[in-house]
């Protein structure tokens, strides 16, 4: 087998281990938690599907969808970090480093190079595509939890003001899925799925 070749097919045996790390948040039908390749291919969806509601024009959707397809593959190595848990951050990114660094280096080096830029971008948030699929990435467990009458926010005691904070960088890239959010925040105050 080619070099190239059998290098990528390394990646994607190993990448198929993602599939065995869940995250806190319910599927919507609240029959079990979700794993993380479950939420990347949820939110390259909504990537696509949300594009529309984007305050800034001309995004390349496909950088995009890249960047939620790629984004949580570190999980194999460093694991599911609760956004609302109190993990040291400075931890979480150390942990995440190093996984990127083994895990994109299986593939050959141009496509690690490139697959670590897609995720150094997302992290940071440090353009439109970043920042519109990061923003999406928030939005994503809030719609689980309000139709789960907020299963994983009641289990973990959540605050309204921690699903505003984590929830924030959709006002700086969409207005109109910054109301949805806000809406559905304070409908799932008033229905008793989340803390005041």
């Amino acid at each position: 087998m080619d070099e190239r070749l059998k290098k990528q097919i390394d990646f994607i045996v190993e990448i198929d281990k993602l599939k065995n790390v869940f995250r806190q948040s319910y599927l919507i039908n609240d029959s079990r938690k979700e794993n993380s390749v479950e939420h990347s291919w949820h939110l390259a969806l909504m990537v696509v599907i949300l594009s529309e509601y984007a305050d800034m024009k001309n995004i390349d959707i496909l950088r995009a969808v890249k960047m939620s397809l790629i984004h949580d593959i570190v999980e194999i190595d460093a694991g599911d970090s609760f956004a609302y848990g109190e993990t040291s951050w400075k931890e979480k990114i150390e942990r995440e480093r190093s996984a990127a660094k083994r895990l994109f280096n299986i593939l050959p080096s141009d496509q690690a190079i490139e697959l670590k830029i897609l995720w150094e971008e997302f992290e940071n948030m440090s353009t439109p595509e970043a920042k519109f699929a990061a923003s999406l990435d928030r939005l994503q467990p809030l719609l689980q939890n309000y139709f789960t009458q907020g299963k994983t926010w009641r289990e973990h005691g959540v605050t309204r003001d921690k699903v505003i904070k984590r929830n924030v960088p959709l006002k700086d890239f969409s207005a109109e899925l910054w109301e949805l959010a806000v809406f559905l925040i304070d409908d799932s105050v008033k229905k008793g799925y989340l803390n005041k």
